[in-house]
């Protein structure tokens, strides 16, 4: 059964950083896509980066430049670091995970699975 982890998640002021953690078990494959999302509150969830094990990345305009996904050298873990945040960057942050590559492109359904969310705020 595969089961995603996240955490890093807490608050911060803008300009602040933060590192998210995604650990996910029970996967054994070796080709995926990993994405984080977020979701604030009355928003859709948002694409925020996604990472192919083959080492490509991608990212949602609102983060380029900001934020950075990569692949730990635990290969099981995914980070996303968030820096020069903002308050608009408040949000619950999901990882997920897709058993083939993504492409250029990614939106959450076509992920199979998710973690339990680690929610971001970032105050002004």
């Amino acid at each position: 059964q595969v089961h995603l982890v996240e955490s890093g998640g807490g608050s911060v002021q803008a300009g602040g950083s933060l590192r998210l953690s995604c650990a996910v078990s029970g996967y054994t494959y070796s080709t995926y896509c990993m994405g984080w999302f977020r979701q604030a509150p009355g928003k859709e969830r948002e694409g925020v980066a996604a990472f192919d094990t083959d080492g490509s990345t991608r990212y949602g305009d609102s983060v380029k430049g900001r934020f950075t996904i990569s692949q730990g050298n635990a290969k099981n873990i995914v980070y996303l670091q968030m820096n020069s945040l903002k308050p608009e960057d408040t949000a619950m942050y999901y990882c997920a995970l897709r058993g083939r590559y993504c492409g250029d492109a990614y939106s959450a359904p076509d992920f199979g699975f998710w973690g339990q969310g680690t929610q971001v705020t970032v105050s002004s």
